[in-house]
């Protein structure tokens, strides 16, 4: 292991520590601060933790946690980004998906997500995941492949990130569509967001956000030991 290694370890040793012992007041922060500004909360939990997925994957790749045009920076940026557009989704799903699967059925699922767990909040979770990743997840995912692109060809600075990407050129000659169709779009979704994204609806509210982003975290590695 190399000395950035045993730093991670360290930062994510400490960071644990202050949330589980109770005199920090950590977790007591972090609970009201998710509760009543969500969608900042979302932005720095996705610009952190995605990213770190990212540089993880980059380091079973290479070796090395950031290096020359990677772009640790503008990642964070669009990470933070898609981050509250996920957050959005959760919100928009968990409302709608319930209401949808009512007024097939014929009953009341407004509430089901919210309540203990049973075999009907399951099914009512899985579906609002299947739903969501089915829906919503390619566009996000294709939309990030750009990013990613636009970000290296620019030199991974953020001056670079602001500069309009050229669309036609990255979906037409850049986008390996091998990879990101027949792999992380008919692969990961079913194989893993699906149930990942269950058992997130089934998790605490204040908790969803913040394991999706985990997610994140997840997905970099097993992108990276694909590639």
């Amino acid at each position: 292991m190399k000395k950035a290694d045993w730093i991670l370890i360290l930062c994510v040793a400490v960071v644990a520590a202050l949330f589980a012992i109770p005199q920090t007041h950590c977790a007591e922060g972090f609970n009201w601060a998710t509760a009543h500004h969500p969608y900042i909360m979302a932005f720095f939990k996705f610009a952190i933790l995605a990213t770190l997925g990212e540089c993880l994957a980059l380091r079973i790749r290479e070796g090395v946690y950031n290096k020359p045009g990677f772009g640790v920076l503008p990642r964070m940026m669009v990470w933070g980004f898609l981050g509250m557009c996920i957050a959005m989704a959760m919100v928009i799903f968990k409302v709608g998906v319930p209401a949808f699967l009512g007024g097939i059925c014929g009953s009341d699922f407004s509430g089901v997500l919210a309540g203990d767990f049973s075999m009907t909040k399951l099914g009512v979770a899985f579906a609002v995941s299947v739903l969501m990743n089915s829906i919503f997840a390619p566009v996000m995912m294709t939309f990030h492949k750009c990013t990613d692109i636009h970000i290296t060809d620019n030199g991974g600075t953020v001056r670079g990130l602001l500069r309009p990407m050229k669309m036609r050129e990255i979906f037409s000659h850049k986008v390996n569509w091998d990879m990101q169709w027949n792999f992380v779009i008919k692969k990961t979704i079913p194989l893993f967001w699906f149930p990942a994204h269950t058992i997130t609806f089934i998790l605490p509210a204040n908790l969803q956000v913040l394991f999706a982003a985990l997610l994140g975290v997840a997905l970099g590695l097993i992108l990276a030991i694909k590639k």
